[in-house]
């Protein structure tokens, strides 16, 4: 299932490129107005109605969980449309660089937020994605905008530690807030002009509703079925397609941007290791 979550990330990635004449923007929309009602099958199979509506109840009872899951869903939202935007704009291999170093975003925000021991090879890591970090900063002045930000997917996580609210209510909540605006934006009258001039459109977009459906299903279903550990080292399998894709869509990777990508590929197989190691310590652990 984690898996398939990667792949089918990775094609919508790429699948953004068949939605022609939609922009980035109409392409997010629909992925809100089309995947909710996935998601809420979801929320039905996993049968997190329960947490669902005791999220509400907070939310209407404490207008700050309501101030944070707003803000949480419009940091969802810029994430998504960025995810839409890039390979539509030449960007798709700065924004797979981005999720390329989210992990280890993530390693030096529990270091340093939550106090959170950092092993040696975890060390290492965060070394040589620095490495990394500090040759793109070298040769082009700085990280492009893009790649930067991803790694506002950081506040996003840790607005929702702080809100104590878990995945599945937490997404299913921030669609619903986020699809007023979604709605508005497809209410401009294009759509059906576009449906018209692009008839295959009917069977792409209900596409792009099922695609996100059963990424984020399998996703989340890994997340609750797999060790820690194991889940991490397989969610690295994303960024990798990303930049695969990023490829397939016509970018390249010039021989000077093996000084900012190999350190990062190679703090990422050093992150890999750690969780591997971890993940076969655990029965040890249990036992």
């Amino acid at each position: 299932m984690s898996i398939t979550a990667s792949v089918l990330f990775g094609a919508l990635y790429y699948y953004a490129l068949l939605l022609h004449p939609l922009d980035a923007m109409q392409i997010l929309a629909w992925r809100m107005v089309l995947g909710l009602p996935v998601i809420t099958l979801l929320v039905y199979l996993l049968r997190a109605g329960p947490a669902v509506a005791a999220l509400w109840q907070r939310m209407r009872r404490q207008p700050g969980v309501l101030v944070g899951m707003l803000l949480s869903a419009s940091l969802l939202g810029l994430q998504m449309g960025l995810f839409m935007w890039a390979p539509l704009h030449g960007q798709a291999m700065n924004v797979s660089l981005g999720y390329f170093l989210l992990p280890l975003s993530l390693v030096l925000t529990g270091r340093l937020a939550y106090r959170e021991v950092t092993s040696p090879l975890q060390q290492l890591a965060v070394l040589l994605a620095a490495i990394g970090v500090a040759h793109a900063l070298w040769r082009s002045g700085g990280l492009h905008w893009s790649t930067l930000l991803v790694q506002l997917y950081v506040p996003y996580f840790m607005l929702h530690r702080r809100l104590r609210v878990s995945g599945l209510p937490a997404i299913w909540t921030e669609t619903l807030l986020l699809l007023p605006l979604a709605i508005w934006w497809l209410a401009d009258g294009q759509i059906l002009q576009q449906l018209a001039t692009r008839p295959l459109l009917w069977l792409l977009l209900p596409l792009l509703g099922i695609l996100s459906g059963v990424a984020l299903g399998s996703y989340l279903m890994a997340s609750q079925r797999l060790p820690l550990g194991l889940f991490g080292l397989l969610g690295y399998l994303e960024p990798a397609l990303l930049f695969v894709v990023s490829l397939l869509v016509g970018e390249r990777m010039l021989a000077s941007d093996l000084w900012t990508y190999g350190p990062i590929w190679l703090a990422l197989l050093v992150l890999g290791l750690e969780g591997l190691r971890r993940w076969r310590a655990q029965p040890a652990a249990a036992g």
